[in-house]
């Protein structure tokens, strides 16, 4: 499912005009990306929650070459699935 068929969903299943949902889902998403940027755990009970986490700098290996080379520290973004999204998954 892509975010215009999610939109498509939310808005047939709620009666809400699509428009609406879309703007409701960017603001979401504005909102999520703000506090992640910022630091902030973000967390939907139940369902999942986002955070940043930092990866510290660390050594790798060119696979083609072999060589040593050098990554340096950087942020990811953590994501994980809560219960009741996970319990989805399963089928239960």
């Amino acid at each position: 499912m892509n975010k215009g068929e999610l939109i498509e969903a939310v808005a047939s299943s709620t009666g809400v005009a699509k428009s609406t949902v879309d703007t409701v889902l960017n603001g979401t998403i504005d909102a999520i990306e703000g506090a992640v940027a910022k630091g902030d755990k973000v967390t939907i009970t139940g369902f999942l929650s986002v955070e940043r986490v930092a990866r510290s700098a660390r050594t790798g290996r060119n696979p083609r070459t072999g060589e040593t080379i050098n990554i340096p520290a950087t942020n990811a973004v953590k994501v994980s699935a809560g219960a009741g999204l996970k319990n989805a998954a399963k089928g239960r």
